[in-house]
């Protein structure tokens, strides 16, 4: 084997693991703010953070709640940070009061939308057949789908939770094929969600893992899909969960709506 031989399976591998070229893993940060902010919070927090240097191997997303993205257009249109909502209909237009499409999510430069958050899904009745169906519509406006997926503390009490995450992920396999290379996975346990707690570092890494075997089962390799984790994470355990192998980045509630701790958290994890 000679030296280009040796350049190439090192540049494989470290694709594999999710590195740059310079060794360093490469992060999503993602913000969910739900049903928080005000204007004038939001504009104070834009102020704070435009311009926050990023690492080449950091990427940082938004999710305010729709009202607000106006602000983020006008604001971070120049800015490394990008942005989107936290759901988008199934549907492409019509009589649907309330609906907000992935056209109009389009129109105030969004690239991005959560769907299939455990809120929608425990609140509001989205089935992972409809989760699946909005980021089918989501795809189609060139918006990326960040898809949620998590099981409750019974289903992982049951040992039920592998079952749980291959349904729902299956239901999008099933309405995107090959399509769901060009989404994002958030891995969010319904149990750590604004709770305070997390589960064990062992429990994320054998969970992540889980997740990638079900990706590579449809064909789909590590390098061509980020899972993401979320559930109670902060400045304090960011980096610890970030040395985590198959742990791409993270889905951020409580911690980031206030810009000192997220700018905080995007530090620490640029230095991991």
């Amino acid at each position: 084997m000679d030296k280009k031989d040796i350049e190439i399976l090192v540049r494989r591998r470290i694709q594999e693991l999710g590195l740059d070229m310079a060794g360093k893993k490469e992060y999503i940060i993602a913000a969910n703010w739900k049903m928080n902010m005000s204007e004038k919070e939001t504009k104070k927090f834009l102020e704070e953070v435009k311009g926050v240097p990023l690492a080449d191997n950091i990427k940082v997303m938004i999710f305010p709640p729709y009202p607000y993205l106006h602000l983020f257009k006008e604001q971070l249109r120049y800015e490394k940070i990008t942005y989107g909502a936290q759901d988008v209909a199934k549907e492409e237009k019509g009589a649907y009061t309330g609906e907000v499409s992935a056209a109009m999510l389009g129109d105030m430069g969004c690239s991005l939308t959560l769907v299939g958050h455990s809120e929608r899904r425990s609140y509001y009745g989205d089935s992972s057949e409809i989760v699946a169906k909005k980021a089918k519509a989501a795809l189609a406006y060139q918006i990326t789908p960040v898809i949620c997926i998590g099981e409750t503390l019974e289903e992982r009490q049951q040992d039920r939770y592998k079952e749980v995450l291959k349904t729902q992920l299956d239901a999008v396999y099933r309405e995107l094929g090959n399509m769901l290379e060009k989404c994002i996975i958030a891995y969010e346990p319904v149990w750590a969600i604004g709770t305070g707690v997390i589960p064990t570092m062992d429990q994320i890494h054998e969970t992540h893992k889980y997740i990638y075997q079900i990706l590579n089962a449809y064909g789909i390799t590590d390098n061509n899909i980020r899972v993401l984790y979320g559930g109670s994470v902060n400045a304090k355990n960011v980096q610890e969960i970030a040395s985590v192998n198959y742990v791409n980045g993270f889905l951020i509630g409580g911690a980031s709506l206030k810009a000192e701790s997220f700018k905080s958290i995007i530090g620490l994890a640029s230095e991991v």
